[in-house]
């Protein structure tokens, strides 16, 4: 085991990263309100984050009056940039950091349309998990949203990240019960799902029409596979 006593990390800040198919940059409300309720579809950011406690929106001034909110409660705000449109798609956030204990957690995301069937969401969080334990030295990177976001859950698991189980009755989430599901990637698991990300992002897992050619899940179970016969 790991001896701890000397385990010291500093909190995450706000960082720019950069991929091949997406720059993850730091918020800044100047640049970057309008571009994400536009990346959004205006007041379709409502179903889009439907699952986001807040409440719904009625116009970009309260979308921008929440993102201040957040950021004063502690969360850190990123926005993913398309590196070949140079458009805003999406955002996620640090949040719930705990660096005495090296707990960080990922949330806030949202992902626009733009994101869809395309690497750009797979390499963002790619980038923003290597961020948390390569350069700032994390031991637990975490994911947690409403159980009854299907598509979340799911995308969790793709990403590599381990179902931990439901926190019932955790919060009251627009006027109703929200259960939360937590999921975690840690330290000692993070080589191993590096390796699948990098094998997925390379260019020769990618058609000539830019379509996967294998699986984030497959590649990740495969190296999971020769690492234990290696063992």
């Amino acid at each position: 085991m790991q001896d701890l006593k000397t385990y010291k990390v500093e909190p995450p800040g706000p960082v720019r990263l950069e991929g091949r198919f997406v720059t993850v940059e730091p918020f800044r409300a100047e640049d970057h309100v309008q571009a994400l309720w536009e990346a959004f579809g205006g007041l379709e950011i409502n179903p889009t984050l439907e699952y986001f406690t807040q409440p719904y929106f009625s116009g970009i001034e309260d979308f921008a009056a929440w993102l201040q909110s957040v950021i004063k409660g502690g969360w850190i705000p990123h926005v993913f940039r398309d590196r070949s449109s140079r458009q805003v798609v999406g955002m996620a956030s640090y949040m719930r950091a705990d660096p005495a204990n090296g707990v960080v957690e990922v949330g806030g995301v949202a992902h626009s349309p733009a994101m869809k069937r395309s690497p750009l969401s797979t390499e963002a969080h790619y980038l923003m998990a290597r961020h948390v334990f390569e350069t700032l030295g994390y031991r637990r990177y975490e994911w947690k949203c409403d159980n009854r976001n299907a598509p979340s859950k799911a995308t969790a698991l793709r990403y590599g990240f381990a179902f931990e189980g439901i926190f019932r009755q955790h919060m009251i989430s627009k006027g109703t019960n929200r259960d939360t599901a937590w999921f975690s990637i840690i330290d000692s698991e993070w080589p191993l799902v590096r390796a699948g990300f990098d094998a997925w992002l390379s260019p020769e897992n990618f058609d000539a029409d830019g379509q996967q050619k294998r699986r984030l899940e497959d590649l990740r179970a495969e190296l999971t596979a020769d690492a234990g016969v290696q063992a």
